[in-house]
Order: structure tokens, then C-alpha cells, then sequence
């Protein structure tokens, strides 16, 4: 049986030439210091630029503290309440005692997607040894792929070019479309 998540629904978003269907997108920045003003939320905004050569459609972008429950919490109404096809988070995927990205979004997740990350980490070496220090996952959660970023505005717009080539392949295995 079929969801109705699986299903067109005229809340997608379509473009006309070529009939390719626009992905919906949620964009969460995870930073204390943007959460509360005390910096521009530089990757947030680099994030969704680039989210527009997916195609893709920003249906909900927020800022919020590293807090693990409120990432959790979000993560999971993008996922199971707006239906988002993708979640892109950006920051808490470093070393710091508030960084704690990754583990609230493995918490959630019911599928890791380890190729994912690995393979931001690979290209994003070349251009930094900092890379490794990436603690970033990515997985599944019913039908939306969830994707950690860097906070960084270079590690973000590095890490999501180097993956954005395979996504449209991976969310259309993930909705169940002609892949």
C-alpha cells in the first residue's frame, strides 16, 4: 500500500519544462551564536542557494541552539509533519562540548547513509586536512534523506557541492520514483 507521502500532491512544488518535480527542502542551522544574534547566519544562507541547483525548494529554514532534544524535535516534525524530501542541517558536527548534531540525528534516523558523508569528507580533503575532523552522518527517516553539514560557510558550500550531484539519484530511490 501506498502512503500518500509517496503520492504527487499538489503541495510539491513542480517545474513545468521536463517535468521534474522540485524537492522539498528544510535548511536548519544549528549555532548558539546564531540562535541568538550574535552572528550572521552566513551557512544557512549559502545552504540554500545551492539547494536551487538540486532542484530544490526551501520550505523551512530555522536557526536554533545546539540543543540535542530541539534537534531532535525539529528533525523529526520536517520529516514526519511537513514531509520535507530532504533535511540539511549545518553546524554541531565538530569537536566542542556543544556539538551535538550527529548524535541527535542518529537518534532519529532509522537508516544510516554512511556513503554520504564519507564522500563530503574525501573531496572536501583536498581543499582542507580540517575535513577529518567532520563528525557529520546522514540517514532516513520514513521518506525524507537527512543530511549534517559543517557550520563553517566554506565546509557547508564544500561538503553539500560535493555530494549534490548524487542526491536527485538517492530521493527519488527514497520516493519510490522512476530512478
Amino acid at each position: 500500500m501506498r502512503s500518500e507521502r509517496n503520492e504527487r500532491s499538489p503541495e510539491r512544488a513542480e517545474r513545468v519544462e521536463g517535468q521534474t518535480e522540485v524537492y522539498k527542502v528544510a535548511v536548519l542551522t544549528i549555532s548558539d551564536k546564531c540562535s541568538r544574534g550574535q552572528r550572521e547566519d552566513k551557512s544557512g544562507k549559502i545552504v540554500q542557494d545551492i539547494v536551487k541547483r538540486l532542484p530544490g525548494e526551501v520550505v523551512k529554514y530555522e536557526i536554533i541552539p545546539d540543543e540535542p532534544e530541539m534537534i531532535k524535535e525539529r528533525i523529526i516534525d520536517y520529516c514526519d509533519n511537513l514531509k520535507v524530501d530532504l533535511v540539511l542541517t549545518d553546524g554541531g558536527t565538530g569537536f566542542t562540548a556543544r556539538d551535538f548534531t550527529p548524535e541527535a540525528t542518529r537518534e532519529v534516523i532509522e537508516r544510516e547513509v554512511p556513503g554520504i558523508p564519507e564522500a563530503m569528507r574525501v573531496e572536501c580533503l583536498k581543499f582542507t586536512k580540517r575535513a577529518m575532523l567532520s563528525r557529520a552522518i546522514a540517514g532516513i527517516r520514513g521518506k525524507t534523506l537527512i543530511i549534517n553539514l559543517p557550520g563553517s560557510t566554506k565546509g557547508a558550500q564544500e561538503s553539500l557541492e560535493a555530494i549534490l550531484e548524487g542526491l536527485p539519484h538517492g530521493l527519488d530511490m527514497i520516493l519510490e520514483r522512476e530512478h
